[in-house]
């Protein structure tokens, strides 16, 4: 059974907007963060006298290592913020890669100035490299808010454990999502002790009123956006679960209900993280993309059961209670540059390809959309997909394996054929990390410019 949800007059109207491409801000910001850690590295060797011996080496290698990573760990907790001008303009996924690396970084640094200055200190009270751990039992005892910071690297090494690729695909998402959660006692467990042992900070009352407003910056993100901005938007929308149908096998869609949905600032091609308040459901967290324009009374989303949480879906009764973060993500109609446009989906990831097949602005004939799946039962949305081609005059092709199981080729050689004009098309893309990158391959290889091809992806 599947179920048609049409985007109504407001999705019509998009359709007729004017191709007015937005630029990311991401260069300016990368400028902006290599600017602050410019402003560190003054900082220290501004307050670092002449070195003369190697134990002053080795602690003031320990400070800038500590500096930096006091620096990097702002960042982090800004990457994890959820500030619209990041996950809309530059874009959740890019915004996710940065707070891994940044997270790698900072592990690093702390490590690297763990090590340094205890070293050092081992040092100065005529101690070798042997005594580094009874140098880190006596620091920990006896200096301010050390024993803080030693309980909030142990978090840090804990967080960075179960990021490590192979941990996370083994671990259930929610799990690892909590533990991520813990970033934040991190962070405010380890920050005490740069202001009470910091020399930079002591000698500097400027440095520390610095380090103060960008720590009570970042915080103020934080509780206005990952708090208070989830808490009105669910209070003034009061969603609920209209009803849940079976598309295909193993793929339901989700219809939600609520007030003034319009007013959400939605735009197809985004995604919301959904809770659904049902039992054993309520402490579990997802992001799922929208699967049709947003309504003023109606959103809807399609989700494959690959997991736990995505499995239950289709046990959701009516009237169950939805708590909603977002919206999210950048790809969306105002990445376009160029009057014709390519829509590539694989599996399930037709669903925000799907809200864009029937919202991009363009004549009959500027929209293609393709579509790989297993097989023809999988292709889900498929006479949805099939009556917006109809109406709109755009093309509608899929690519599913042979009856004997081969794989279609989707090629550089082969695009060309099927859409001569490639190379002067946007291309949006959604699906699974490998389809992705050989699409990715693909599309390069039949000329179409890289910053012309659109595609969030969460593998880190």
């Amino acid at each position: 059974m599947t179920t048609t949800l049409a985007g109504g007059r407001a999705a019509r109207r998009q359709t007729m907007r004017r191709i007015r491409p937005r630029r990311s801000p991401a260069v300016p910001l990368l400028l902006a963060v290599g600017a602050g850690a410019a402003a560190v590295l003054w900082l220290w060797w501004h307050n670092t006298p002449s070195i003369a011996d190697n134990t002053g080496r080795i602690l003031n290698a320990g400070r800038i290592t500590g500096l930096l990573a006091g620096y990097l760990m702002a960042l982090v907790v800004l990457q994890m913020a959820r500030v619209p001008a990041l996950e809309r303009r530059v874009g959740s996924d890019r915004v996710a890669r940065w707070h891994a690396r940044s997270g790698r970084y900072t592990l690093c640094l702390i490590a690297a100035h763990v090590f340094l200055t205890m070293w050092g200190y081992a040092l100065q009270a005529g101690k070798s490299l042997g005594d580094i751990v009874q140098q880190t039992v006596d620091s920990v005892e006896q200096l301010p808010d050390v024993g803080k910071a030693a309980i909030g690297t142990g978090l840090f090494v804990l967080i960075g454990l179960t990021s490590i690729g192979g941990i996370r695909r083994r671990m259930p998402y929610d799990t690892w999502y909590h533990v991520h959660l813990m970033t934040y006692a991190a962070v405010f467990l380890t920050f005490w002790h740069q202001i009470t042992t910091g020399n930079d900070f002591a000698v500097e009352p400027a440095a520390k009123m610095f380090w103060y407003g960008l720590y009570g910056a970042v915080t103020a993100l934080v509780v206005w956006y990952r708090i208070l901005t989830p808490i009105r938007l669910n209070l003034r929308h009061r969603m609920r679960v209209e009803a849940v149908i079976e598309e295909t096998p193993g793929i339901v869609s989700v219809l939600i209900g609520g007030r003034r949905l319009h007013r959400m600032g939605a735009e197809a091609g985004q995604f919301f993280r959904w809770r659904f308040l049902a039992p054993g459901m309520r402490f579990s967290s997802h992001p799922y993309s929208l699967s049709a324009a947003p309504r003023p009374d109606m959103l809807r989303i399609t989700v494959k059961a690959i997991g736990d949480h995505s499995a239950r879906l289709r046990e959701l009764t009516p009237g169950t209670r939805v708590w909603a973060e977002g919206p999210y993500g950048a790809l969306t109609a105002q990445r376009r540059s160029r009057g014709k446009v390519l829509l590539v989906a694989g599996g399930v990831g037709i669903t925000p390809m799907r809200a864009l097949f029937e919202t991009l602005p363009g004549a009959a004939g500027d929209i293609t959309l393709l579509y790989r799946a297993n097989s023809t039962q999988d292709l889900a949305l498929w006479d949805e997909l099939a009556k917006i081609a109809d109406e709109r005059g755009a093309r509608l092709m899929y690519a599913v394996n042979s009856p004997d199981g081969e794989r279609p080729d989707i090629s550089a050689e082969n695009l060309r054929r099927k859409i001569p004009d490639i190379d002067r098309h946007d291309v949006f893309m959604c699906g699974p990390a490998g389809f992705a990158q050989s699409v990715y391959e693909a599309l390069r290889g039949a000329g179409v410019p890289a910053r012309r091809i659109h595609h969030e992806s969460f593998e880190m």
